[in-house]
């Protein structure tokens, strides 16, 4: 199953400085100070991130295609996955120490953080995917026809009402411009690897 998502089927959590559709292209720019982030081992708590959500129930899938201009420290986006403020994943790039991150932060209660380097994706469109079992997802990113990477297996509460979308953020300045090419519902991918 493969289906595309109108971008006027979400809400936003945090609407953006601007929303425009171009070319059934979904274009934001993000506010200043923009991010989420729940007592990490800085001690930072942010919720102000931008993200367009609908319903991720279990045995499904999300995927988002996006691009951007990474330039400024801790430029990010992809797909964002959440239940409250306490409950949340996002997933995607992340520019930061001068080079292109792949990676997730999962939230339950408190924020963690995993990333590997994909400089070579500076300039590409870059494809991100959830798959949601009950309580469990995996996430995979690839750009272009590449193979899938696996990025994360992580453990969700499945008491919890999830929802997924397309998330942008920019936390050192406002003004990211993020494209968003696809968003789409797919069926889940069950392999690990």
């Amino acid at each position: 199953m493969r289906m595309r998502i109108p971008w006027g089927s979400g809400s936003w959590l945090h609407p953006p400085q601007s929303v425009d559709v171009i070319d059934d292209k979904l274009v934001i720019r993000t506010a200043d100070q923009s991010d989420f982030w729940n007592r990490t081992g800085h001690g930072l708590t942010t919720y102000s991130g931008h993200a367009l959500l609908r319903e991720l129930p279990p045995d499904s899938a999300m995927e988002v295609e996006f691009s951007a201009r990474w330039t400024h420290e801790f430029d990010q986006a992809g797909l964002f996955l959440h239940a409250d403020k306490e409950h949340w994943v996002k997933t995607g790039i992340e520019y930061a120490d001068g080079v292109l991150g792949l990676g997730a932060v999962v939230t339950n209660g408190q924020s963690d953080w995993s990333a590997g380097n994909v400089h070579e994706w500076m300039e590409a469109k870059i494809r991100v995917r959830i798959s949601r079992t009950k309580e469990v997802i995996t996430i995979r990113a690839r750009s272009g026809d590449e193979p899938w990477r696996f990025v994360r297996l992580a453990p969700i509460d499945p008491g919890l009402e999830w929802s997924a979308g397309p998330f942008a953020a920019s936390p050192t300045r406002s003004d990211l411009k993020v494209t968003f090419h696809v968003w789409e519902a797919r069926s889940c991918d069950t392999k690990l690897l």
